[in-house]
């Protein structure tokens, strides 16, 4: 999966597994490293279905980032793993970071175009296929794009493993010489998330 995430010749990735695999830990470091050390892309997009069980994106107040705060805790807590292997200047690493990330609603993605960007779609198996088309189709020259998602775990009311626009796109883009899938194995949460995701 490293491989994958860090190759140039890959512009698109898709990750899956279940939860607690580390396909946001993996995918975060290897956008950072990209973009703070190598500095192959400009900044990071972070975006994810913002399916909710109560009020719609477009109640909550504040401006877009604002208001995709509740959907951010795993990238919170990815940041705050990868900023804690990082012992040195904590609050400067950790506004450094920051500074490069941005956390974009799917709402607002219509007519852009990334250039240089490396983009992450979390929680991509809640997605339609004409979601995910029109998330890719966003990418300009430069652009990564990395889906990832748990197809056991879609809330979206209407999909299913079989229609979910992350199945879609690992079906049509196997055999692209610049796309790669890999499926995690192995849950590195906890002996209780383990248990839990085979008995639950």
């Amino acid at each position: 999966a490293l491989n994958l995430l860090m190759n140039p010749d890959i512009d698109f990735v898709t990750l899956l597994g279940q939860a607690g695999t580390g396909k946001t830990l993996i995918t975060l470091a290897a956008a950072l490293a990209q973009t703070l050390e190598d500095r192959r892309f400009s900044e990071i997009i972070f975006t994810r279905a913002t399916v909710s069980v109560g009020e719609e994106i477009g109640f909550l107040p504040g401006t877009e980032e604002e208001k995709m705060t509740p959907w951010m805790g795993a990238l919170e807590d990815n940041l705050e793993v990868l900023n804690k292997a990082d012992r040195g200047g904590r609050s400067t690493a950790a506004d450094i970071i920051r500074s490069r990330i941005r956390i974009k609603s799917m709402s607002f993605m219509r007519g852009r175009t990334f250039l240089n960007k490396f983009v992450i779609i979390d929680e991509a198996q809640n997605l339609s296929p004409k979601q995910m088309k029109t998330l890719i189709t966003r990418a300009g020259p430069g652009t990564k794009i990395v889906c990832m998602g748990n197809i056991a775990q879609i809330d979206t009311p209407y999909l299913t493993e079989g229609s979910s626009g992350l199945t879609y796109v690992v079906e049509k883009f196997r055999g692209w010489s610049h796309a790669g899938h890999i499926t995690l194995q192995r849950g590195e949460r906890s002996r209780l998330a383990d248990y839990a995701s085979e008995v639950l």
